[in-house]
């Protein structure tokens, strides 16, 4: 599914701000808990914590 991508900048901090529609198509919620990974050269992935423990239990990878 290819959703209409959103334009984010990296501030000087290093953070970046999320759309709540965004998070929201993603099924992640305000305070909930996240890993993020490297998937590779310009890409980054978020994983609810709770899938990735549960893909890591299941299948031994995250």
């Amino acid at each position: 599914m290819i959703r209409e991508p959103a334009e984010l900048q990296i501030d000087d901090d290093g953070r970046v701000s999320l759309p709540l529609g965004l998070l929201a198509e993603a099924g992640l919620d305000a305070g909930g808990r996240i890993l993020a990974f490297s998937d590779g050269d310009g890409r980054i992935v978020l994983q609810r914590e709770v899938d990735a423990f549960k893909a890591l239990l299941q299948d031994g990878t995250l």
